[in-house]
């Protein structure tokens, strides 16, 4: 008797965390999707910004590797200081763009250069032509493109 009863108390235990497992399961998979959405519309610029960042720190510390080591040419030290002065340069360049492109009212902006293009990605929905003229005279000033290659790119 007293087995049949400790198996029907066993048994009704493993019920009742079965039933509660299940339970934490749906409560926590609904939490994990509402972040998840939140992470979804988390911010491109932040993402792309800390991406760039990364990236660009990665060059640096290559960079400062080659300067520093006995096994290069004076030559390839030379080069590689020249290329991390130029990124260094190309960094500053790009955020100062940056401040001042949000000085003009927009919420956020990115600001990524390259031998050809000038790319400027804004915060925004849809951007005016008073707008774009605002962004493009800020460029021209900064910098030594051309309108031909400023590429503006409005990002909701």
């Amino acid at each position: 008797m007293l087995k049949k009863r400790t198996k029907v108390i066993i048994l009704t235990a493993m019920v009742l965390l079965l039933g509660i497992t299940g339970y934490l399961n749906i409560t926590l998979n609904n939490t994990v999707i509402d972040a998840g959405a939140n992470v979804t519309a988390y911010n491109y610029f932040d993402s792309y910004r800390k991406d760039r960042d990364n990236i660009r720190d990665q060059a640096i510390s290559y960079y400062e590797a080659i300067i520093a080591s006995n096994n290069y040419t004076s030559e390839k030290k030379a080069l590689a200081e020249t290329k991390q002065l130029a990124l260094i340069g190309e960094m500053d360049s790009d955020l100062s763009l940056e401040y001042l492109i949000k000085g003009l009212g927009f919420a956020d902006v990115i600001v990524t250069t390259s031998t050809n293009y000038i790319n400027v990605i804004i915060k925004s929905e849809k951007l005016t032509e008073t707008e774009v003229a605002r962004v493009v005279a800020v460029v021209t000033e900064q910098t030594d493109y051309k309108l031909a290659n400023i590429k503006i790119i409005p990002v909701k």
